[in-house]
């Protein structure tokens, strides 16, 4: 996800003050995309949630663009962490056991760190950011599968990737819809869906 030549840098910090601090920015603006919005959200306020300089901020990140694309790289690294680690754990499991497993891991993520989601549906992101992001998860979930369904082709299961994380999706949305009636049936109903898809990887 590297900006072009032509463009603004982003500045890695070479002290673990710098590191700290940059941690702490890139917090805000998760947080400050999550409640205003990507377009919205502007550097002054992820500054001054921060706590730092507008100053402290154009140090490490000159652009907006630039700040979106590092915590996008910071999404990712965390949620590729945790999809590698249930894909050394996929071989052993059941469909039932691993869709509960992948639903409830995504869910879980979207839900400490909105700014993810805000982001990932991002309009006004260059292609690189957004669909990088989710080819990205596209890939990672392909491997799980993979290790879950190994007598299966890759390229067999890759589309399926599409079709599981819309689903995946659609249950942290509706997850997090409020006062919404039924909402263990319809759960319950779209886990019942994710599961089957699963069994039928090779239809």
């Amino acid at each position: 996800m590297a900006s072009s030549n032509s463009s603004p840098a982003i500045r890695k910090p070479q002290r673990q003050r710098g590191v700290a601090r940059v941690e702490s920015l890139l917090e805000a603006a998760g947080e400050a995309f999550a409640e205003r919005g990507y377009d919205a959200a502007t550097m002054t306020q992820i500054a001054a949630g921060a706590g730092a300089s507008i100053g402290s901020l154009y140090q490490f990140f000159p652009t907006k663009e630039l700040v979106a694309e590092a915590l996008v790289a910071r999404y990712v690294s965390a949620l590729h962490a945790d999809l590698r680690r249930m894909a050394g754990q996929a071989r052993s499991m059941d469909a039932r056991g691993l869709g509960a497993k992948l639903l409830r891991t995504v869910y879980d993520f979207r839900r400490k760190n909105p700014g993810f989601v805000t982001l990932g549906e991002a309009t006004n992101l260059p292609d690189t950011i957004v669909l990088g992001l989710r080819n990205t998860l596209r890939d990672l979930i392909t491997d799980i599968l993979v290790a879950f369904a190994p007598d299966i082709a890759r390229e067999k299961l890759r589309p399926q990737s599409f079709v599981l994380l819309q689903l995946m999706k659609s249950f942290a949305a509706l997850s997090a819809e409020p006062s919404i009636k039924g909402r263990k049936d319809i759960l319950a109903a779209l886990e019942d869906t994710f599961v089957l898809a699963l069994e039928h990887l090779d239809a």
